[in-house]
């Protein structure tokens, strides 16, 4: 079974993710075979625009192959890892700057790298189904894929309180947040790209008239206790927020983030305040690139992955064991620049950034 099934439908490019048993989560060779399509479709003047979705079973995209990841990171220095990142996040950079409209149907779990190939889509389309979330920190990684750029921009601190606690945003507050631009019934999906592959200039106006009311926006009730509790950018800060309310909600973030990595925890914060500060989203990429390079051979990744998806004991030895821990220093090590020729670079023959 090919992992990636790519397609023309009349003037429409077609991508869809087809590892149902791993929820569609992206391997090397699948961000490579995507990179190859974009770019022939962004040359062919007969393709006016790209749906990229997923072909059968739950899930939109689940992420990266973890398994894959920790195993270089024990077995080979972190060097195949770095080569799926730098690809990764070439596909990443690729839509972001892609000149045709691209179409994300986030129809079912949408994580980690399927956040990364969503969030640069013209459209985003959530339904029903839609679990979106960066649960990096949860594994001793942190919101990579672009999540710098994506998380920092939004507003009232929910892109730090979403990097840091991992939590899972379901359609409607995707749209509420501006994660998505659209909401659908899952049950349109289907006429919705028969539409689009009729009339790929009428895409804006197709998915308006087929787009549904959400239900409330659950986040929405707690959006001013996390601009209140997440404001700093300093870990202990917010920690020190939340211990201090006595609300039940108050007590669930804090007991959420005690489970985190500190180390990739503080690497997210400063992410994306620095993020937050970049006009390009190229220096973006080559900053989480860094990051990526150092974070996926120190003792939390592969202590995070056992722990949670290899074992499924839940009680990884984080290392540093506390925020104080994690110091400034061992922080500027992990955002310094690379040598010259190891430092993420984007495709050559691509559009101007948007």
């Amino acid at each position: 079974m090919t992992d990636l099934l790519a397609r023309r439908t009349g003037t429409i490019g077609h991508l869809s993710l087809n590892r149902p048993k791993a929820l569609h989560a992206l391997t090397l060779e699948m961000c490579q075979a995507m990179i190859t399509a974009l770019s022939d479709w962004a040359k062919n003047d007969a393709v006016e625009a790209v749906i990229i979705d997923h072909a059968e079973g739950r899930g939109f995209c689940a992420g990266g192959d973890i398994a894959f990841l920790r195993d270089s990171a024990l077995k080979d220095g972190g060097a195949s890892g770095r080569r799926f990142f730098h690809d990764e996040y070439r596909l990443n950079h690729q839509l972001f700057t892609y000149a045709k409209p691209v179409v994300a149907f986030m129809d079912g779990i949408t994580m980690g790298g399927g956040v990364g190939i969503a969030m640069p889509a013209t459209y985003r389309v959530a339904t029903e189904n839609t679990r979106f979330a960066m649960p990096e920190t949860g594994i001793g990684l942190f919101p990579d894929v672009g999540g710098g750029w994506y998380l920092s921009r939004l507003p009232g601190r929910l892109g730090q309180f979403l990097a840091l606690t991992g939590a899972r945003a379901d359609g409607a507050e995707c749209l509420w947040a501006g994660l998505a631009t659209h909401y659908l019934a899952a049950d349109k999906l289907a006429e919705a790209k028969a539409r689009i592959a009729e009339h790929p200039a009428r895409i804006a106006g197709i998915l308006a008239e087929l787009s549904a009311t959400p239900p409330p926006a659950k986040i929405a009730d707690n959006a001013e206790r996390i601009a209140r509790h997440f404001a700093s950018d300093r870990l202990e800060d917010i920690l020190a927020s939340l211990e201090a309310d006595d609300s039940e909600w108050a007590a669930r973030e804090l007991a959420t983030l005690r489970t985190k990595s500190p180390q990739t925890c503080k690497v997210a914060l400063r992410q994306l305040a620095r993020s937050a500060e970049l006009d390009d989203f190229a220096a973006n990429m080559a900053m989480e690139y860094r990051i990526a390079s150092r974070v996926l051979t120190r003792p939390d990744f592969a202590e995070g992955v056992r722990a949670v998806i290899v074992d499924k004991t839940g009680d990884p030895a984080w290392d540093p064991a506390t925020p104080e821990g994690v110091t400034d220093d061992l922080l500027d090590a992990i955002f310094a620049p690379l040598p010259d020729e190891e430092e993420w670079r984007p495709l050559d023959a691509i559009s101007p950034s948007r």
